[in-house]
């Protein structure tokens, strides 16, 4: 069963890993740069999100906490989308022309930039969501295998994105170009 158990938590954590995955693939795919600072715009979004889900549940307790996670999880995608928009103005845009060894330095300058400004920002102590998930765990095997709902969610929320981004990408205009 301990097998079962660290399966289902590899394929979880996998799941995850296959959709920045699929961001760095996309950006190169498009960009033709390997986006160093892909991976802390990413943590830059969690951040956000916990704070915001934090500040919502705290300012407003009637609310339930879907709407806290919905409305952090925007407040992450906003601030994700400013945040990539102002990183390629400043820093990818100017060095269209230069070589690629450029483009490969400042992209881990940005990368170091986001991660030393979250840390003086956020402080270094670890942050831990509080779930919000309502899914029962499955147990199975009379107790012997345990699924968490929020394994369960995290699984099926990446195989809809990755399906929802390949057909994107293979069936619209839009993607094809």
């Amino acid at each position: 069963m301990e097998f079962l158990s660290y399966l289902i938590s590899g394929i979880s954590l996998g799941s995850v890993y296959a959709i920045i995955a699929l961001g760095y693939t996309m950006v190169y795919g498009i960009a033709k740069m390997l986006n160093f600072a892909h991976g802390d715009v990413i943590m830059v979004g969690g951040y956000i999100s916990f704070f915001a889900s934090a500040f919502i549940t705290e300012k407003f307790t009637s609310f339930p906490s879907w709407v806290s996670a919905i409305v952090s999880i925007l407040a992450a995608v906003v601030v994700c989308t400013v945040l990539g928009i102002l990183i390629e103005g400043l820093a990818y845009k100017p060095l269209r022309a230069a070589s690629s060894l450029a483009v490969l330095i400042t992209a881990i300058g940005v990368s170091y930039f986001l991660q030393n400004a979250a840390q003086l920002i956020f402080g270094s102590a670890p942050k831990n969501f509080k779930s919000i998930v309502a899914i029962k765990p499955l147990v199975l095997f009379n107790g012997g295998l345990t699924i968490t709902g929020e394994v369960i969610v995290t699984v099926a929320a990446c195989v809809v994105i990755m399906i929802g981004l390949t057909t994107f990408v293979n069936k619209s205009k839009m993607g094809k170009a």
